[in-house]
């Protein structure tokens, strides 16, 4: 894992020179690795852009943001990733416990999140696509009650064992959904 983004998540700088900060991130990103238990779906489907929505698969997604982004664009990549329900029990045993550890593992859930993410990206890079920046339900002017439309769209907890709460939120807890728009060949 990437010690400078665990210490970025911490809104610490890269250069800290506490041993026993840097010993207990190295501590908790070995504990996540042995925790974690990654697993990504992901789609491509064809879409249509306006101004204000972005149309697949039959759904509407309404977003300002999200159409700007993904102009011009005629196929976006779907996705959902999780490290698995480990994460949010090491999190739970430790919020009690030990508040630095459980800070400093939160960081490195968080980094750990986007790692996977971006090795999603890297993959899909690999096969010759060229992606615009992801976007997730719940930011910006995309409402996170889109998030029903996503796991709808990829059945995200049948296939890899995702769920969504009565808010939207997910579970396990270090879970990502996004959009990708993929620029035309």
């Amino acid at each position: 894992m990437n010690r400078a983004e665990i210490l970025r998540y911490l809104r610490t700088s890269s250069r800290v020179e506490d041993e026993r900060l840097l010993a207990l991130v190295d501590e908790c990103a070995g504990e996540v690795e042995k925790a974690v238990t990654t697993k990504t779906l992901h789609r491509i489907f064809e879409c249509r852009v306006t101004n204000d929505c972005l149309y697949v698969n039959g759904e509407e997604f309404h977003s300002k943001r999200l159409a700007k982004t993904l102009e011009g664009c005629n196929k976006v990549c779907i996705f959902g990733a999780t490290l698995g329900t480990e994460c949010d029990r090491l999190l739970r045993t430790y919020s009690g416990t030990d508040i630095a550890r459980a800070m400093v593992l939160q960081a490195c859930l968080a980094s750990k999140i986007e790692e996977v993410c971006d090795s999603l990206e890297d993959t899909l890079r690999a096969q010759g696509l060229v992606l615009r920046q992801r976007y997730s339900p719940g930011y910006f002017d995309l409402d996170i009650t889109e998030n029903r439309k996503i796991f709808e769209m990829l059945e995200l907890t049948k296939r890899i064992g995702l769920t969504l709460t009565d808010t939207c939120q997910m579970v396990p807890t270090k879970s990502v959904t996004a959009i990708i728009g993929i620029e035309n060949d």
